[in-house]
């Protein structure tokens, strides 16, 4: 193998030895007392944020910083002088002095650059969602249980001392009786994000071909390079992605504490409506869940009451959380902080959280040192599966068709509430059900076995759960 590079091998997927997966600094992390080197894939805004927190931790040093962005790249560097710089991560990931590796990147590259890591023998800390896809979430699982890494997802609030308080007031104390229903909610206004005529020039300090990695090479219509690929679906996950995923892991937390890995079947509406930019999902998406328990309904709405207005869509709940219907009350949770109340509508309980930022960085550097994932509060495989609720909720509209009133009379009962939401929000923009821009799928069913669609529509819907990867961006299979 004489002339062939560490990078040859990280692109070749052929760091799978156990030997080449642990190099002398990783074993020097196991020791308590040790330095560790942290280095960040990603510049941006989440990213500065997790820097924030990890610069805190006592014996983390912020050693290496990465983005194809100079100008990004640049700012780091100016705060984190003594850190190391690059421009493509496989050169960070390479480098033995780094010990372990903060994900922030664009959703699409997130399995990929963790997978790379874990390859490379660094721990890896990557953000939300996990996945791009459903089956590169799978593989990112995979290579942490192959190559015996510690990998963490950002999903921070499980590691919120509140969360285990609200858990036992729920289950142990019966608090509230038995839990019917959950209702997770995400209304956030946004902005549209533009439409141009002509493709989005790249600025000359953007190393765009790392920038896109794993996405395909195509034109972008839209004002912004930076965040706005949120709402691409070549390189982001809608706000099921961005906001959603952190609401239903807490339901899956508190509500069914992980016993339900991902919904049996499924059912959504949604469209992108009023904005008339080049978004591509959906600012307006509710889905149901089947459990086989406990239903959950997820309601998403980044458009306004009213033109011209500031405000959300008039909605039960936090506009960032959920609600558990039980039969002695209900349970309003959202981050930091939640309330129960009485059948009556009586307060009876208040919760006060940290949010668990600052918590969950820590928990993820413990163990590092300890070379144990069960202390992770979000190992991996969590989220895989809180983000793969989001993947099926966005395959479902992905996979919908013009939206026919038959669609909904003939899924879930509770769809047709779904469908009235949203056709109150459409009505406030003097916009209509039928008017084309919303999708709506039948029930999809889930095989738990083998995570793949199966009945009908289960063709349209089963394309959706592997993307195609540009050459040299190949995410590996590891299972």
């Amino acid at each position: 193998m004489a002339g062939i590079t560490r990078r040859d091998l990280v692109k070749a997927g052929l760091f799978g030895g156990v030997a080449m997966a642990t190099p002398a600094r990783s074993l020097l992390a196991a020791n308590a007392n040790s330095e560790i080197n942290v280095g960040f894939i990603s510049c941006g805004g989440r990213a500065s944020g997790l820097m924030g927190s990890f610069e805190k931790i006592e014996g983390v040093t912020i050693g290496g910083l990465c983005d194809p962005d100079e100008q990004r790249l640049g700012v780091a560097s100016k705060r984190f002088p003594k850190a190391r710089t690059w421009t493509d991560l496989r050169d960070l990931i390479e480098d033995d002095g780094i010990d372990a590796v903060v994900v922030a990147t664009c959703n699409h590259w997130h399995c990929l650059a963790a997978i790379w890591a874990m390859q490379a023998g660094k721990d890896v800390y990557v953000e939300k969602p996990l996945s791009h896809s459903q089956w590169e979430g799978e593989q990112t699982v995979a290579a942490a249980r192959k190559l015996g890494r510690i990998c963490q997802i950002g999903t921070q609030q499980r590691s919120d001392p509140m969360q285990a308080e609200i858990k036992k007031f729920l289950h142990e104390e019966q608090g509230l009786g038995k839990i019917l229903s959950a209702r997770v909610n995400r209304f956030g206004v946004r902005a549209s994000i533009g439409k141009r005529e002509t493709p989005l020039e790249i600025a000359k300090d953007v190393a765009y071909d790392l920038w896109l990695g794993p996405a395909q090479d195509q034109p972008i219509f839209r004002n912004a390079l930076h965040y706005d690929w949120h709402w691409d679906w070549n390189t982001g996950s809608g706000e099921m992605g961005n906001w959603g995923v952190h609401v239903l892991d807490d339901v899956r937390n508190v509500v069914f504490q992980d016993s339900v890995a991902l919904p049996k079947r499924i059912q959504g509406i949604g469209g992108r409506v009023a904005w008339n930019d080049a978004g591509e999902t959906p600012n307006v998406h509710m889905v149901h869940f089947d459990t086989g328990g406990i239903p959950v309904s997820i309601h998403l709405a980044n458009i306004t009451d009213a033109p011209g207005g500031k405000k959300s869509p008039k909605h039960p709940g936090p506009g960032s959380g959920y609600i558990a219907y039980c039969e002695g009350g209900r349970y309003e949770g959202q981050r930091g902080r939640g309330v129960a109340y009485d059948a009556d509508g009586k307060e009876i309980r208040r919760f006060k959280g940290n949010n668990g930022d600052h918590v969950h960085q820590q928990n993820f550097i413990d163990a590092v040192r300890a070379r144990d994932a069960s202390l992770l509060n979000a190992e991996i495989e969590v989220g895989n599966d809180s983000t793969g609720w989001c993947n099926l909720a966005n395959i479902a509209f992905r996979a919908g068709s013009r939206f026919q009133p038959k669609t909904i009379a003939d899924g879930f009962p509770q769809m047709a509430g779904l469908a009235d939401e949203v056709g109150s929000m459409l009505a406030a923009h003097g916009l209509d059900l039928d008017g084309g821009e919303i999708l709506a799928s039948p029930i999809l069913e889930i095989d738990q076995a083998s995570g793949q669609f199966t009945g009908s529509g289960a063709d349209a819907a089963n394309r959706f759960l592997k993307r195609e990867y540009r050459d040299g961006y190949v995410v590996p299979e590891m299972a």
